[in-house]
């Protein structure tokens, strides 16, 4: 390679060394702000491809998207003193780049430190205007709105924008907690014993009620019983009176076989009779002495 050649290569590496310096290109994600010689030049540079100058102008690029500020769970006190547990978060973005390079160095730690002051400031003013209850079941989505409308009027100082707050959690503080906890055990445990009691008192009237019935159904159903009874003996009787009264000395001679057949069932039986006695009146003659 001769010496013009070489020349040319070099210009070549030189121009086009010069070239791409002279370009950045902006992601849309992204506020870029470009320098010269550490001073700001311009703040407003659009997405896309750009141009600057060459080893005079440098750029630097800052996130634009939305950035999230987990902060600490803190504590603060309510109207009545006492502590809740607080633990919330804040998104945010950047809005002028300008401000927040100038304000905040350009840094998200920065940025983040402020946040975290102002929403402790915002949220300690808040909840010390109400009650414990009001916190918990009430008052939440106004808390946020309020303590967000309230950093953006700073924020917008610092070239960020805040877009959202949230409370993640609010909890009671441990002797508090403790306390509610006890109450709603005795609370519980009375509403138990007032079921318990009624259920009992339930129990007790079913028992009644049902003991009632089976005496009414044992009343009914043993004088059914008698009623039957009554009209089968009335029916056997009426039945043995006729059948009997068609032949008068063959039933004098049943009924006296049956009285000899339990008289003298059993050898350990000792009966003293006068022998003239009417018992043995058919051991003497076959009619039993009766005459036709």
């Amino acid at each position: 390679m001769n010496g013009k050649a070489l020349i040319f290569v070099v210009l070549a590496a030189i121009l086009g060394a010069v070239g791409m310096s002279s370009i950045y290109f902006v992601d849309e994600r992204e506020r870029a702000i470009v320098f010269r010689f550490g001073e700001i030049v311009d703040s407003t540079v659009e997405p896309g491809l750009n141009f600057k100058t060459p080893f005079i102008n440098n750029v630097q690029y800052f996130d634009a998207r939305v950035q999230t500020m987990d902060a600490d769970p803190e504590e603060y006190l309510t109207v009545e003193k006492k502590n809740l547990s607080v633990d919330s978060f804040v998104k945010w973005k950047i809005r002028d780049v300008h401000r927040y390079y100038t304000r905040l160095n350009g840094r998200k730690s920065n940025a983040r430190l402020r946040l975290s002051q102002r929403v402790n400031d915002s949220l300690r003013q808040e909840f010390g205007k109400r009650t414990v209850q009001d916190v918990i079941s009430g008052d939440r989505n106004e808390i946020m709105e309020i303590v967000r409308k309230s950093m953006n009027e700073e924020a917008a100082n610092l070239g960020i924008e805040v877009i959202d707050v949230r409370l993640k959690r609010v909890d009671l503080g441990p002797t508090i907690s403790e306390r509610v906890y006890q109450r709603m055990a005795a609370e519980r445990e009375r509403v138990a014993k007032e079921l318990r009691a009624q259920g009992e008192e339930e129990a007790e009237k079913i028992r009644a009620n049902a003991d009632k019935q089976s005496q009414i159904l044992l009343a009914d159903a043993n004088k059914e019983a008698e009623e039957i009874r009554g009209e089968g003996d009335a029916n056997a009787t009426s039945t043995y009176a006729n059948a009997f009264g068609k032949d008068k000395e063959f039933y004098a001679l049943y009924r006296s076989l049956n009285a000899y057949r339990e008289s003298f069932g059993s050898k350990q039986d000792l009966m003293i009779l006068d022998p003239s006695s009417d018992f043995f009146r058919y051991f003497k003659q076959p009619n039993g002495g009766l005459q036709n």
